[in-house]
């Protein structure tokens, strides 16, 4: 990327009431994006830390007197003038009535309809993060024992997994893969949880779930291969497999290897700060994967990622 970009630094907020809905601000004519809905905040002095930087944003632009709690994420985004950290923070706590002091139009949005508002690529990641699961698991190859495997999957789920990816390449029988994708796309459903089957759009359009899309799969799709209410992911490991899948308008990607992996230990893994790169080049929530656990969540979202994405780390391990 160039290096003559200048880098702003941008502390913002989730800014929660107690009914749950979150408060956006929209960017006032003059500005860059003008028009756009984002989480308020605003650029961090030279020696300021986000934390201060918020409070004395937040009490200039809406009056208020704010306890910044916990991170949320940390956005890096390139823009074609600049590059952007937006750094996020949790604020359910503040003193005085929010307002736009500057004139800026403000909403108290249910985290349900958020994504009606058009944002800036660097607010898109942070949506995301408030609404959908921080962890993506990848099932293992089912084995002979497909009674087993969807045990397996039944106490994922009721350990919390909410989003999961059906993977069996292994599988020869496209009828048994067929009937047993059928099966674990029930328990997903019954489990309130997302599924998505990987690779094969036509089965994903049969069993009216997600698709996951390999990186191979990319190129030789001119549009979206699903409607907009089934989900459509891709996994990425270079900036353009993650620009294709921006255009084919994927809901999301996962991003990898992070880390060094048992299943690739050939690979050469990118790393958090190589991960952080390709991920300020599009507006995607990104999972990242390769040689990452629950425990990794909190680095992950501060390195941009939805959360993580792994076979052996979310799967019960007395079943692997």
């Amino acid at each position: 990327m160039p290096s003559s970009l200048r880098f702003i630094h941008v502390a913002a907020a989730a800014i929660t009431d107690v009914r749950g809905r979150i408060l956006l601000a929209r960017r006032t004519d003059g500005r860059d994006l003008a028009g756009l809905w984002e989480f308020p905040g605003g650029k961090c002095e030279p020696g300021e830390s986000p934390e201060h930087a918020l409070i004395r944003e937040l009490q200039e632009e809406l009056g208020i007197t704010v306890q910044v709690g916990p991170p949320l994420m940390s956005v890096p985004q390139q823009y074609p003038d600049k590059r952007l950290r937006l750094d996020v923070r949790q604020v359910t706590a503040w003193q005085g009535i929010p307002r736009g002091v500057e004139g800026q139009a403000l909403a108290w949005v249910a985290p349900e309809k958020l994504t009606r508002y058009p944002m800036p690529p660097a607010d898109r990641p942070v949506v995301a993060a408030l609404l959908q699961p921080d962890r993506y698991l990848v099932t293992p190859e089912p084995g002979d024992d497909d009674a087993a495997w969807l045990a397996s999957l039944s106490a994922a789920l009721a350990a919390g997994i909410r989003r999961v990816q059906l993977r069996a390449r292994s599988i020869d029988s496209q009828a048994r893969w067929r009937n047993l994708a059928e099966a674990a796309a029930a328990l997903c459903h019954k489990a309130g949880a997302e599924a998505l089957v990987n690779g094969d759009i036509e089965l994903a359009q049969q069993l009216g779930i997600g698709v996951h899309l390999r990186s191979s799969q990319l190129g030789g799709l001119s549009s979206r291969p699903l409607p907009g209410n089934l989900t459509v992911a891709a996994s990425c490991h270079d900036p353009e497999a993650l620009q294709l899948a921006q255009t084919l308008d994927c809901d999301f990607a996962v991003l990898g290897s992070v880390l060094p992996t048992a299943t690739h230990p050939e690979a050469s893994p990118m790393g958090w700060e190589g991960f952080a790169r390709l991920r300020e080049s599009v507006s995607l929530p990104i999972y990242a994967i390769g040689g990452l656990s629950p425990a990794d969540i909190p680095e992950a979202r501060q390195h941009g990622a939805q959360g993580i994405a792994a076979i052996r780390a979310l799967w019960p391990p007395s079943l692997l």
